[in-house]
């Protein structure tokens, strides 16, 4: 049985995956409309993938004796400045995810909660990857500039990156 601070803690993680998963789908509604449709096959599939992550959680939390808790969110915005400013926010919010598993973590650890702890184990992993994963694509997109032709070649890697199957980790 999870304790309360514990269960309060990973419905907090919960919201906070849906949150990513609708700010994620929200930024590839607008890509989408701008004709971009690598950057948008791209955070459609991200999207899903944090929405995974919730579930995951939220199974997680029933599978030890608690009640997972589907969040209430707020709007996301619906515009956005550009691919750039896009995939900046993209990076700043998975290091923003990264440390509130971390505090989850330790939460864990102080409560000597060692099943989940090492639970949370996939999630450390998994932002490993994310951020790197950013990181490259905002390091991409500095390379790209101002070019259009930069920008048409980055939104036709992005749409093979999301199609491939089981190839390509597109999540970031």
């Amino acid at each position: 049985m999870l304790s309360k601070k514990v269960t309060e803690a990973l419905n907090k993680q919960i919201e906070l995956e849906a949150a990513s998963s609708q700010y994620y789908l929200a930024m590839a509604s607008w890509a989408e409309t701008q004709g971009l449709k690598g950057v948008s096959a791209f955070l459609y599939k991200h999207a899903d993938e944090e929405r995974m992550h919730m579930l995951k959680l939220i199974r997680f939390v029933n599978e030890r004796g608690a009640h997972g808790l589907v969040p209430a969110l707020k709007q996301p915005p619906a515009n956005f400045k550009s691919v750039s400013k896009i995939f900046d926010e993209v990076l700043h919010h998975e290091v923003k995810v990264t440390e509130e598993i971390n505090k989850l973590v330790d939460i864990t650890l102080k409560e000597k909660d060692y099943t989940t702890h090492n639970f949370l184990q996939w999630y450390v992993s998994e932002q490993i990857e994310e951020e790197a994963l950013a990181r490259e694509l905002v390091d991409k997109l500095k390379m790209v500039g101002d070019d259009k032709g930069g920008l048409y070649f980055f939104d036709r890697d992005l749409q093979g990156i999301a199609g491939a199957a089981g190839g390509g980790k597109a999540e970031a």
